[in-house]
């Protein structure tokens, strides 16, 4: 049973822009009941970012950092991650349009794997929808990646919103990778009558939480990480909502 519920900085984005605002960020990010986060970029030395974690009490327990610099410069990259005390160094995800630029990312992301592995870290993926897409291969995009990445020295964030975006289960998805997910976005979908998509607060959308936690603690998933993307107003708000909806789910 998952005994703690983290949050993807993106969130709150806009109130992380220097040491006090993002010291206030953290701190009322632990007033909700989060106790993890993700980070999505660091406005301010990672030194820095890492110590106001700690002190406000958050675990951090993974990234959305820059893959051009893991590969050309993997010791710095290591360096960032051990100041900020994860060894998930992740990706928000790739853009491509053919299967030869999944298969060349797939390589580079496996050579950086290959490298920090040994020192204890893992590469992560973010998807979004478009890995859902059919290729001229005749793969997915997520099927490639699926094959191609290395099992034991990458993992998967996988998103639930992006994954029912694509047309998938996020519950089939999560059983599919296994032992692959160390990281869960937890993001909820709702629709309008005109039949737009849009996020919503966890419990407030049409994605069944119940299986996907239920399904999450049987893959093995390490973190619950909550993501909206776009909020209907206050930030804080949204994860409020979300945060009480999972910790009665939880029974935290």
């Amino acid at each position: 049973m998952f005994k703690k519920i983290g949050v993807q900085l993106w969130t709150v984005r806009e109130f992380m822009n220097d040491k006090e605002s993002i010291k206030r960020t953290f701190a009322k990010l632990k007033e909700l009941g989060y106790d993890e986060v993700q980070t999505a970029g660091c406005k301010v030395p990672f030194e820095e970012f890492g110590e106001l974690a700690k002190e406000a009490g958050l675990e951090i327990v993974g990234t959305h950092e820059s893959f051009k610099k893991m590969r050309t410069d993997t010791e710095a990259s290591m360096a960032d991650h051990r100041a900020l005390n994860t060894t998930n160094m992740g990706v928000g995800g790739f853009n491509f349009s053919t299967a030869a630029e999944v298969e060349e990312f797939i390589k580079n992301a496996n050579t950086v794997a290959d490298k920090i592995y040994e020192h204890g870290f893992k590469f992560t993926y973010h998807n979004h929808s478009h890995e859902f897409a059919k290729l001229e291969n005749g793969k997915t995009g997520m099927e490639m990646l699926i094959e191609g990445l290395d099992p034991e020295k990458t993992s998967f964030v996988l998103d639930t919103y992006w994954v029912q975006h694509g047309g998938g289960n996020p519950v089939e998805w999560i059983e599919k990778l296994a032992g692959r997910i160390d990281i869960l976005h937890l993001k909820d979908m709702a629709v309008t009558v005109e039949r737009k998509q849009f996020y919503a607060e966890i419990g407030r959308g049409n994605i069944n939480f119940e299986a996907v936690i239920d399904a999450a603690e049987k893959a093995g998933v390490k973190y619950l990480c909550v993501e909206q993307d776009e909020c209907p107003g206050d930030p804080f708000e949204s994860l409020k909502i979300s945060s009480d909806y999972l910790r009665n789910l939880l029974g935290l």
